[in-house]
């Protein structure tokens, strides 16, 4: 097995090669203190604001290339191994003529203080890139969701994502970022490992490499998309001795879909595995545009955010609800394990040392199954759940033939109500005992209180929301106030 200690990318159309001062040393502490790149900001240190926000070009893992947007504050140097990177410096011509994106920016007064215009600009850039040079309305805000602004209230920076269009075009170079990226993958083939600044870190290229590797260390930190991990270093200012990569295992990114389900390898960033589940269950539409943000779910993985197991985590309800199993190894022994029975309590799972998530399987879609999620957070876009909620529901002549209820925010982990099922497996789907399920949520949860809301209010929540899904579920529109 060979080894480099170098990481290898693109950056503004230069190529290069760099040995990090440390494993955690960020893309933005490199941009910044290292290239004096220092167009990008940094407003937050843990992937919120966006003002660090830089693109980024990967090959997918069918030969196509995937721009992104990205936050370079919480993205570790190494992690950008074999991509092709652009900064706020990169736009505009030799001649000084600005990018459209910029251009309409400025013809529509997007900038006040100017702090967050750079991140603001590399999100349309990207949006650009991908071809979405004339997005609707929708299209905008969801990529502008990982970017904040308290100067100009958002709505010239959203006229200029409409009118980048009118200007004169940039014709597109995607096949000089194609020929750079397989030259990089040519020269990232060997297994990166670096020790410095008092780490250890290893990103293995096969996934019998990887399971060996958290077999023998399992103490280790696995990082996925960092997007957890890195607040681990930017504000707890943690150091982590030994990391080991799941980044550079090309088989973990692959999604498959047969006639029993879909797999998605721990790989997959949670934009793509969204993708992914919401085409088999549409429902989860709304959960997948208000997790996080763009930047985060371009860089996090949805395998990732089941490992990590938070209580408040937005993926793990949906999934139990639908009766998701994940795949665990340890070396060359895998086992499958439904989801629900993963979480133990809090920051406890069914893991074994040395184990870890190699994939989650979802099932298809049976005939005649309701499914619905609900999120309630206290800022629609981009903040974490008080309260979410999942349930699948099988009817046999208005009879609950099969029901699952499962809540994040609820319990030490993402958990079912076994109670408020049996409430109404086997009865009529009818308002009399959807009302007693209600009231055995009960006995099903005791939820804390924290910032987020009070104990109360997350067990009333959950009562009014299986009230809402009876609603929707029963053929009654416009739930929403």
């Amino acid at each position: 097995m060979q080894h480099r200690d170098t990481v290898h990318f693109y950056l503004n159309g230069k190529a290069y090669s760099v040995k990090p001062a440390s494993p955690t040393q960020t893309l933005l502490q490199y941009l910044r203190e290292d290239l004096r790149l220092i167009g990008t900001k940094e407003g937050c240190a843990e992937g919120d604001c966006g003002a660090c926000t830089v693109t980024e070009a990967a090959l997918q893992p069918d030969g196509s290339l995937a721009y992104r947007a990205v936050n370079a504050c919480i993205r570790f140097l190494p992690m950008v191994d074999g991509k092709v990177l652009w900064t706020v410096e990169a736009l505009g011509d030799a001649a000084g003529q600005l990018h459209p994106v910029q251009q309409a920016m400025v013809d529509h007064h997007g900038s006040q203080c100017g702090f967050c215009t750079p991140g603001f600009v590399m999100s349309l850039y990207t949006m650009y890139r991908k071809g979405l040079v004339r997005p609707d309305r929708e299209q905008v805000l969801d990529h502008l969701s990982g970017n904040l602004c308290r100067c100009t209230g958002y709505r010239p920076i959203i006229d200029a994502a409409l009118d980048m269009h009118a200007y004169e075009p940039v014709v597109p170079d995607d096949d000089l970022v194609h020929g750079q990226l397989a030259q990089l993958r040519e020269r990232c083939a060997a297994t990166l490992v670096i020790v410095a600044g008092g780490s250890r870190y290893i990103a293995p290229t096969t996934t019998s490499e990887l399971a060996e590797a958290v077999r023998q260390d399992p103490d280790a930190v696995v990082l996925a998309g960092g997007t957890d991990v890195g607040l681990w270093v930017t504000k707890q200012l943690k150091t982590l001795p030994n990391i080991i990569s799941v980044g550079a295992v090309q088989a973990l990114h692959e999604i498959t879909l047969d006639d029993d389900g879909l797999r998605i390898g721990a790989g997959v960033l949670l934009e793509e595995g969204y993708e992914a589940v919401v085409a088999e269950y549409p429902e989860a539409t709304e959960l997948w545009k208000r997790f996080a943000s763009m930047p985060i779910r371009n860089a996090g993985t949805l395998v990732g955010n089941l490992a990590n197991g938070s209580p408040i985590g937005d993926t793990a309800p949906l999934l139990i609800a639908l009766g998701a199993k994940v795949v665990l190894r340890k070396g060359a022994q895998r086992r499958s394990l439904n989801l629900d029975a993963l979480y133990l309590d809090y920051r406890k799972q069914q893991r074994d040392p040395g184990e870890f998530l190699e994939e989650v399987w979802v099932p298809r879609r049976k005939p005649g199954v309701k499914v619905a999620t609900y999120k309630l957070s206290k800022r629609f876009d981009q903040d974490i759940s008080a309260v979410c909620s999942a349930y699948a529901l099988t009817l046999d002549n208005n009879r609950v033939k099969a029901i699952s209820i499962a809540h994040g925010g609820m319990a030490p982990t993402s958990r079912r109500a076994p109670r408020a099922e049996q409430a109404l497996l086997g009865r009529s789907w009818n308002e009399g005992n959807v009302r007693q399920a209600m009231q055995a949520l009960e006995d099903d949860y005791q939820p804390m209180t924290d910032m987020r809301a009070s104990s109360d209010y997350r067990l009333k929540a959950a009562r009014n929301l299986l009230y809402r899904f009876y609603l929707e579920s029963t053929g009654v529109d416009g739930t929403r106030v």
